[in-house]
């Protein structure tokens, strides 16, 4: 039975708090691997990043649709799988 958050984190506190420490990079090398200004993946790992997420959103659901996917499924989690 899958779990549903009240209140899920924004994926830049993901970014933020432990993608980023894990692989021991700062925001500003970060930004640079990524090709993306610091104040950009700043605005991300802060949670100001809303036009940048209804992007990804459209994006998905375009390739969705382009793919005839007719109803797209929760992901499994790793701890549920």
């Amino acid at each position: 039975m899958a779990c549903k958050l009240y209140n899920p984190p924004h994926p830049g506190e993901t970014l933020r708090e432990d993608i980023l420490p894990a692989l021991g990079l700062s925001v500003t090398d970060a930004a640079e691997q990524l090709g993306v200004t610091r104040a950009a993946l700043s605005r991300v790992l802060n949670g100001r990043a809303d036009l940048w997420l209804g992007l990804q959103t459209d994006y998905d659901l375009w390739h969705a649709r382009k793919t005839g996917v007719t109803k797209v499924k929760p992901a499994k989690s790793l701890a549920t799988a």
